[in-house]
């Protein structure tokens, strides 16, 4: 099955943070495979700005190397083409440095973006200056990186900010989860067919978990980890976004601010989560790998690197159907996946002795993206009428092929969606807002409290406790398979 590939329209993308790590990983090699795609017209430009002093043949050696390491399938010439549409200019947020330069190279009567791939301190600067030089107008776009704030008025404060010099239509807040494939096919399949919708809901769905998993630690950023933790880090925004997709109600139609507004309305419906239905960990060392402390670099660190929490909506749909959060470093495999367990008929016509499991759909998110429905069938052979579960999978690497396996990385659909115009999988102001407005009380619970993380053993599916949350409910979770 070949991939349709759409082509959008000509752009100058001002990449803030050029040199950075996530430029290098991702943002750039990532357009460099929508240029090999097609996707990007041979006029558009990319231009580099940060502190360093660089030429434009610098910034494009650096990133031909990025490239190489990042997007190891590199064509030498297609390479050539690609790094002969990036510049660079040397920019200063905070003062005057450079602002004249870039100006000098946007053009007019093409799409101009702008990646703030820089630390959130500095947006209000760069906004400020790109509306005060007149560099940015009022088709521009404006993309920023998480977080979005540490709390609910720092997140006020940032969209105030930003407010200032940009409607909120030209505001790109990326979440890359947003970006993946299989998290728009969950869209696709629950409102595309009539087979799950009628389903989808508290009659007939028993509970969902929703987990994060990841095998690194917190190693090399643990200074700004332990600042936040898992629960800033990871539940107020991706795992909340993976939420509000699974909950919402169907939009009036596919449209950005459509489904914006049914997200919202299931984060404003979460209810307040009790301290006894929250799991707080921290990995600990394992023989030679370090534990959090050390990654952190404080001893007396109360930061947790797992959270695991049951989370309830007060709606019709839901009600009284929980929702299982988790997300954990050092895990024991990198996993994200959805699952929707659904409840057991509410009578058999079989023997007790029969394997009875409830149906399962597993949308799989990584490594392998895919989904999984679980059935009950016959047993083959002559024994009688023993049941068994078996899956239905569907994997995109079977599925769609060669094509199929190498889908766009989340980045490259997204940068594309804001050269489109297209905020349908960005979040809003108020929906970043609503989402601390939840988890702030729960974080000022910890603080208060001062109570230690609990312990796991690297390599393991989180702390034993985390395990309690769900048997209490006579539940289990899915296993993180190595």
């Amino acid at each position: 099955m070949v991939v349709r590939t759409i082509p959008v329209d000509d752009f100058d993308l001002v990449i803030f943070g050029a040199t950075g790590d996530l430029a290098r990983r991702k943002i750039l090699p990532g357009l460099y495979r929508r240029f090999l795609a097609g996707q990007m017209p041979p006029s558009a430009r990319i231009i580099g700005a940060a502190r360093s002093d660089n030429s434009d043949e610098e910034f494009r050696k650096e990133t031909r190397a990025a490239i190489e390491e990042f997007a190891p399938k590199a064509d030498k010439s297609e390479l050539n083409a690609f790094l002969s549409q990036l510049h660079y200019v040397p920019i200063d947020a905070k003062g005057p440095g450079g602002w004249d330069s870039l100006k000098t190279l946007m053009r007019d009567s093409v799409v101009r973006a702008f990646y703030f791939s820089v630390a959130p301190s500095l947006f209000g600067d760069l906004a400020q200056r790109l509306s005060e030089y007149g560099i940015a107008d009022k088709n521009s776009r404006i993309v920023v990186e998480k977080p979005f704030g540490r709390d609910l008025a720092s997140a006020r404060a940032l969209n105030a900010t930003l407010a200032e010099h940009f409607a909120e239509g030209q505001i790109y807040r990326i979440d890359h989860y947003l970006g993946k494939e299989t998290v728009q096919n969950l869209m696709a399949v629950r409102f595309a067919n009539i087979l799950f919708e009628p389903l989808w809901n508290a009659q007939y769905v028993d509970h969902v978990q929703i987990t994060v998993s990841e095998t690194v630690g917190v190693g090399g950023r643990g200074g700004y980890y332990d600042q936040s933790g898992a629960m800033r880090d990871m539940v107020q925004n991706h795992l909340m976004q993976l939420l509000c997709l699974t909950a919402m109600e169907p939009p009036y139609h596919f449209d950005p601010d459509a489904v914006r507004d049914e997200k919202l309305k299931v984060i404003r419906a979460l209810e307040p989560v009790s301290p006894s239905e929250i799991v707080r960990g921290q990995y600990q060392a394992d023989g030679e790998e370090p534990g959090y402390l050390e990654d952190a670099e404080n001893p007396d660190s109360r930061t947790e690197s797992f959270v695991a929490l049951k989370v309830r909506i007060s709606n019709w749909r839901w009600q009284n159907t929980p929702f299982y959060l988790r997300t954990g470093k050092k895990m024991r495999s990198r996993t994200s996946e959805i699952v929707v367990s659904f409840k057991e008929p509410p009578h058999s016509i079989f023997d007790e002795s029969s394997q009875r499991r409830p149906n399962q759909l597993v949308i799989k998110l990584q490594p392998d993206e895919g989904m999984v429905m679980t059935v009950m069938i016959k047993e083959p052979g002559p024994g009688g009428m023993r049941l068994m579960q078996v899956p239905l999978d569907m994997s995109f690497a079977d599925t769609f092929g060669p094509d199929g396996a190498d889908m766009p990385d989340a980045y490259e659909r997204l940068v594309m969606d804001v050269i489109r115009g297209n905020q349908t999988l960005f979040m809003r102001g108020d929906e970043v807002e609503a989402a601390w407005a939840w988890a702030d009380p729960i974080i000022e619970a910890w603080d208060s409290a001062k109570t230690l993380p609990e312990p796991y053993d690297a390599g393991s599916s989180g702390p034993e406790e985390a395990l309690g949350l769900m048997h209490r409910d006579n539940r289990r979770w899915r296993e993180i398979r190595a």
